[in-house]
């Protein structure tokens, strides 16, 4: 769509919507949408109005585990469906507020003294969301507690970590979130982080704080282990919609960040979202251009650039939130869809240098989706080159670049903002959310079940089955040698020989596996040994 710069003009004009009960505008003027495309998609706009307003009431929307999906309630609570969902949530939000007044008073305290910083422990949504909230508003001259993550169950990475927070390990609050309890690299990272509070001769549970469902393994362990807190989880809350249940609010209320104001705004985004005209509906809007611009399959990804150094961690999570949610094989009526949008993601200007050449110039396979901040910053700027300052270029290379993109025929949405603050990234949580949700109503998938993660941790279960038979076994026959086929007839996996040639290789690269491997230039000749 190739038009001259008052066409587009005209088109801005038109496809421009501000909001200002929330300070957001979105400009569609860049994608591939007209007046009859939103007449023709009227219908399906209005079934997704219409399936969203069952689900904030109740209905069941994850047929696949029988659950209501309810994280539109953690902000406005009063829309629970029951009194007793109402209350819970009211408690806990006033139970969060209660434990981060003690903490920052220093009435609850750690080996240490008062509490200096937080360790937060947990993978995906127990991560991601968290993560990105405290890069976005956290200070580093005015936060009151800093802000550590064990996100993976790499030990390297672990240790990293540890290293920064040195001797400051008994003033660490630790933070462990696991909604099942069961997730085995938040299992991980909590016993690596109470070996090292151990190894410096302190309690852990001093420490500790775990925030999962009533029940699991992670509340029992807490509780049989005198951990000082327990926060609760509840199945209608999903790990990638949980920012704003306790995995999001209780680190964010410990950095000093205004969780009250995060809800505020994911409350009035909700209610504006509750519109009955598409295009007066914020994320609706959203989610019929990813709908225009792929066609209704996923065919195009959306490419993220926003234009503020604190929103760097927000792709990433995104990555989750949409693609987790809309990566589908099947549609609610079993049939094979294959469903997906994918989301890349950098920051501006920063994209300026790295692939602008090739959304320019190269695949035309996306759509981009910048977010443009108003507010450079909360102080005066220094002029670095006449009048203009540092935010005046960082704004002239969004436009620059969104130009660019627009020259060569490339779409794309711009979201702005006035400021980053607890109000706006609570709104934007709630934007994309709900936009998440009318999306999947519309190609008609459940947006809320995630089989192909439960597949994966089905795999990684069997390889860490085979890597215990196989050092059971090498160690068993401890000073002997075995090709991986030989180990696998062995230990009763025949058809797995690769995946023992992987495991072997790993664990003779790491002395405490006490494995070895002889040299040889075939694999199929290459054997292992263990050793007691």
């Amino acid at each position: 769509m190739k038009l001259t710069k008052l066409q587009w003009w005209e088109r801005f004009q038109k496809y421009y919507t501000e909001f200002p009960q929330i300070g957001l505008a979105i400009d569609l003027s860049r994608m591939n949408v007209d007046d009859a495309f939103f007449a023709a998609m009227e219908p399906r706009a209005q079934k997704a109005l219409a399936d969203m307003d069952a689900l904030e009431k109740g209905a069941i929307a994850n047929p696949d585990e029988n659950r209501m999906v309810g994280h539109y309630w953690l902000r406005n609570p009063k829309l629970a469906p029951t009194p007793e969902i109402t209350r819970e949530i009211e408690d806990t939000l006033q139970k969060i507020k209660a434990f981060t007044a003690e903490i920052h008073s220093g009435k609850i305290v750690g080996a240490g003294g008062t509490f200096k910083n937080y360790l937060l422990i947990g993978i995906g949504g127990s991560a991601l969301g968290p993560q990105f909230v405290a890069h976005a508003l956290g200070n580093p001259a005015t936060d009151k507690l800093r802000p550590f993550f064990f996100d993976n169950t790499d030990p390297d990475g672990m240790e990293r970590v540890l290293a920064t927070i040195g001797g400051d390990l008994n003033r660490t609050l630790c933070i462990v979130i696991s909604k099942s309890g069961g997730t085995k690299e938040t299992r991980n990272g909590m016993l690596v982080a109470k070996a090292a509070y151990e190894n410096a001769g302190l309690f852990f549970g001093q420490h500790a704080v775990a925030v999962t469902m009533s029940k699991s393994e992670l509340d029992n362990y807490s509780i049989n282990n005198n951990w000082m807190e327990r926060m609760p989880m509840w199945d209608w809350v999903g790990g990638r919609t949980s920012e704003l249940s306790v995995v999001g609010l209780l680190p964010a209320a410990l950095q000093g960040i205004d969780i009250d104001e995060m809800l505020l705004g994911a409350k009035e985004c909700d209610q504006l979202n509750r519109q009955k005209n598409p295009l007066k509906c914020p994320s609706m809007l959203l989610s019929l251009a990813w709908y225009a611009s792929g066609n209704g399959k996923g065919l195009k990804n959306m490419v993220l650039l926003p234009y503020k150094d604190r929103l760097e961690f927000f792709s990433k999570y995104l990555q989750q939130l949409v693609m987790e949610s809309l990566g589908k094989e099947l549609d609610l009526d079993n049939n094979v869809v294959h469903q997906g949008i994918t989301v890349l993601g950098n920051k501006g200007a920063t994209d300026q240098h790295s692939y602008i050449q090739q959304l320019r110039d190269g695949l035309n396979d996306y759509f981009a989706t910048f977010i443009e901040v108003l507010e450079d910053h909360s102080g005066p700027s220094i002029a670095v080159e006449g009048n203009f300052t540092s935010g005046d270029f960082l704004h002239g290379f969004y436009l620059g670049t969104r130009q660019a993109l627009a020259e060569n025929d490339r779409e794309s949405i711009t979201m702005t903002i006035q400021k980053v603050s607890p109000y706006s990234i609570g709104s934007m949580i709630a934007l994309f959310e709900r936009a998440v949700s009318y999306y999947a109503f519309i190609v008609n998938i459940n947006a809320y079940h995630q089989p192909g993660v439960e597949a994966g941790k089905k795999a990684a279960a069997t390889v860490i089955l085979v890597q215990n038979k196989t050092v059971n076994y090498l160690r068993t026959n401890s000073a002997q040698w075995f090709t991986v086929e030989a180990i696998a007839k062995h230990i009763g996996f025949d058809d797995e020989p690769e995946l023992i040639f992987k495991i072997c290789n790993h664990l003779s690269k790491n002395p405490g596996s006490k494995i070895n491997a002889s040299v040889s230039d075939s694999l199929g000749q290459k054997k292992y040994s263990g050793y007691n």
